[in-house]
């Protein structure tokens, strides 16, 4: 969907969500957009050194169950950007539900834990 002013954005882990620990967000159900081409642009605002970021993505035909394997994982991250990527869900008529998913892994000294702040953002990739 490109964005005008009767769609809102949709988000798998809305923005400034914070990361310290394993993580996920909520069912997002995808309504019109099943079995769509979606474009997911991972959003990194804020990182310390030493630190790295994996997110993946899910899918459930009910919202429950998510079985094994993502349906897609972004390169590990450990810099601030935007990561886009696109994900064809035409031979995945199943999937109704889109779940994100994040792993922010910490070394060396200083602060303890990782902190990440980013978002996890949906759209329907234009056709053509």
């Amino acid at each position: 969907m490109a964005p005008n002013a009767t769609t809102q954005n949709l988000f798998l882990a809305p923005t400034d969500t914070m990361a310290e620990a394993p993580g996920h967000g909520g069912p997002l159900e995808l309504g019109a957009l099943g079995g769509r081409a979606l474009l997911i642009v991972l959003r990194i605002a804020e990182v310390i050194e030493q630190e790295s970021l994996h997110v993946s993505v899910w899918g459930s035909p009910d919202g429950k169950d998510w079985g094994t394997k993502a349906l897609f994982w972004f390169p590990e991250r450990f810099y601030r950007g935007v990561t886009p990527a696109a994900l064809d869900l035409s031979q995945r008529q199943e999937v109704k539900f889109l779940q994100g998913r994040w792993e922010p892994n910490r070394w060396g000294r200083g602060y303890p834990r990782p902190y990440f702040k980013f978002s996890l953002e949906i759209q329907e990739l234009p056709s053509g």
